[in-house]
C-alpha cells in the first residue's frame, strides 16, 4: 500500500472504535468481557495447528516449545484473567481521613478507551495477544500491530482477530516501520509497546504528542550470577533452557554468566553436557529455533567475530549456517568488545569469573538496569544482598525465565528496561484509569469556608495543630 492509502486505513480503524468509547462504557460489562476472552481462548484452541505451522515457518520453532511459551502463556492469562475479572472491575472503598470525616471514598477501575498494542517479533503471537487480554478485561478496545519480521504469524493473528471481533473492539493492521509511524501519530488512549529500548523512546516520544499513556516492555542485558555454593547441574539446567530458547532472542535470556572462580571449571562441564544433551553439536538440531532473519543473523555472527579479534576466547563452538546458529560459549570479555554492551539476543553466553562479588555488583549497576536478574545460590544471606544492592526489573533465584509466566507476578522493567507492569491484574491496572470518587455525607469543610471570619480562623487554627 502507499502512504496514503496507509493513512486512511489506519484512520478509518481508529475513528471506528473511537467513535464506539461511549457506548462500550456503558455496554461492555463483565459478562461481555468474560464472553470476548472466551471466543479467544476458543478461536487458539481450534487453530493451534496453523499457529505452530505459522511460528515453523518464521522460526523454525519446535512444537513443543510453541506450546510452552505461545500458546500456554496467553491461555493461562485468560483463564487467570476470568476468574479474578469480577473483583479486579469492582470498585475498591478506601478509609477516610479526620479531614474528610462524613464522606466516603472509592476507586473505581474504568476503560481507558482505544489501545494500540505493538508486538515484537520474538514471541509473535503471546506478546501480541497477551496485551490484549488485558486490555478485553479492562474494558478497551484495541489495534494490534505484529511484526512485520515474522510475517507468517502476522498474517495467523490478522486472520484469527478478524474471524471471533468486530473492528470497533479488536483490529488488526500489518505493515512495517511506516505503519507503525503512522499509528503512533493517533491519538491513542493508552499505548503497549515491547521491543528495544531505542524504539521504546521514539514510541514515548510520539506518546507524549498526544499525552497518551505508556507500558513500555524493552529489554537489556540481564545478568546471571553463580555463588560458589550453587547447585551446578541445576544452574546448567536452568541457564541452557533460558539462554537457548527461541535460539536466544529471549528478552529475559540471560545474556551474560558470572561465575565464582571456584566453580567455574564445573560449571563449565556441567553446562556443555546439558547442552550436548538438549541440542547436540553444531548449529542444526531438530530443538532449537532459527535467527529469525538473516540480517540478524550476520548481526551475531559480527558480534562473535569482533570478540574474538579483541581478545575473547571460544569455550564452545556452536556452528552457524545460514540462520542456523548453535549454542556458543565465549570468556575474557573486554569493555572494548560490542558484545559487552550490545544485548546479544542469541544463542551466544558470555561467561565471566569472579572472586569478589562487590566487583560483579558494582560491574551491573555501572550499566543500565537490566529485564531480569538471575541469581543461583543456597545462602539466602548472599541471595538477599544481591537483590538489595541491584535495581532490575525480575529477579529470578536459582531459576531463570520462569517469573514471566507466573500470573500473580507484575512483569515489567525498570527505567531503560521498562515502563509499567503486565500480566494478571497488573496487566488488567495497566489498561485502566484508577478512578477516585468522593461522596459528600455530612462533611464539615464548609465550616472553613470564606469568608475567613475570625471564629473560622480558629478552626483553621484547631485543623493544623491536628493536621498540620
Amino acid at each position: 500500500m502507499t502512504m496514503t492509502e496507509i493513512a486512511q486505513t489506519i484512520d478509518a480503524a481508529f475513528s471506528a472504535q473511537r467513535d464506539t468509547v461511549a457506548s462500550r462504557r456503558q455496554s461492555f460489562g463483565l459478562a461481555e468481557r468474560r464472553a470476548a476472552l472466551a471466543r479467544l481462548g476458543r478461536a487458539i484452541r481450534q487453530n493451534e495447528t496453523a499457529l505452530i505451522a505459522a511460528l515453523a515457518t518464521d522460526f523454525g520453532k519446535p512444537e513443543a516449545e510453541v506450546i510452552l511459551t505461545e500458546i500456554v502463556p496467553v491461555m493461562q492469562e485468560i483463564r487467570h484473567t476470568s476468574r479474578h475479572l469480577r473483583r479486579w472491575m469492582r470498585a475498591r472503598r478506601v478509609l477516610p481521613t479526620l479531614a474528610t470525616l462524613g464522606t466516603s471514598a472509592r476507586v473505581r477501575p474504568e476503560a481507558r478507551g482505544v489501545c494500540l498494542i505493538i508486538a515484537p517479533w520474538n514471541y509473535p503471537f503471546s506478546l501480541a495477544i497477551g496485551p490484549l487480554v488485558s486490555a478485553l478485561a479492562a474494558g478497551n478496545s484495541a489495534i494490534i500491530k505484529p511484526s512485520e519480521m515474522a510475517p507468517a504469524t502476522s498474517a495467523f493473528i490478522a486472520r484469527l482477530i478478524s474471524e471471533i471481533f468486530p473492528p470497533d473492539l479488536v483490529t488488526v493492521i500489518e505493515g512495517a516501520v511506516d505503519t507503525s509511524t503512522e499509528l503512533l501519530a493517533q491519538p491513542f488512549d493508552h499505548i503497549f509497546f515491547t521491543g528495544s529500548p531505542k524504539v521504546g523512546k521514539i514510541v514515548m516520544g510520539a506518546a507524549a504528542k498526544t499525552l497518551a499513556s505508556v507500558t513500555l516492555e524493552l529489554g537489556g542485558k540481564s545478568p546471571t550470577i553463580i555463588g560458589p555454593d550453587a547447585d551446578l547441574n541445576a544452574a546448567a539446567r536452568w541457564i541452557a533452557f533460558g539462554k537457548f530458547a527461541n535460539a536466544g532472542q529471549t528478552c529475559i535470556a540471560p545474556d551474560h554468566v558470572f561465575v565464582h572462580h571456584a566453580v567455574k571449571n564445573d560449571f563449565l562441564t556441567a553446562l556443555r553436557d546439558r547442552i550436548a544433551g538438549s541440542y547436540g553439536t553444531g548449529p542444526t538440531s531438530p530443538h532449537l529455533a532459527r535467527i529469525v532473519n538473516a540480517d540478524h543473523a550476520t548481526r551475531l555472527a559480527g558480534l562473535l567475530r569482533d570478540a574474538v579479534a579483541k581478545g575473547a576466547r571460544v569455550l564452545l563452538e556452536g556452528g552457524q549456517k545460514d540462520r542456523e546458529m548453535g549454542p556458543t560459549l565465549i570468556e575474557s570479555i573486554t569493555p572494548e568488545m560490542e558484545i559487552d554492551h550490545e544485548e546479544i539476543f542469541g544463542p551466544i553466553l558470555p561467561i565471566m569469573t569472579y572472586d569478589n562479588l562487590d566487583t560483579v555488583i558494582d560491574r551491573i549497576n555501572g550499566r543500565p538496569k537490566p529485564l531480569a536478574l538471575y541469581i543461583f545460590s543456597k545462602q539466602r544471606s548472599q541471595v538477599d544482598r544481591i537483590i538489595a544492592a541491584i535495581s532490575s526489573g525480575g529477579v529470578g533465584v536459582n531459576l531463570t525465565v520462569a517469573q514471566f509466566v507466573h500470573p500473580n507476578l507484575p512483569f515489567g522493567g525498570v527505567n531503560t528496561s521498562g515502563i509499567g507492569m503486565a500480566h494478571g491484574h497488573y496487566g488488567f491496572r495497566a489498561f485502566s484509569h484508577e478512578r477516585a470518587i468522593l461522596s459528600n455525607h455530612f462533611s464539615a469543610l464548609p465550616l472553613i469556608f470564606p469568608p475567613y471570619t475570625p471564629k473560622v480562623n480558629r478552626l483553621v487554627a484547631l485543623i493544623k495543630r491536628i493536621l498540620g
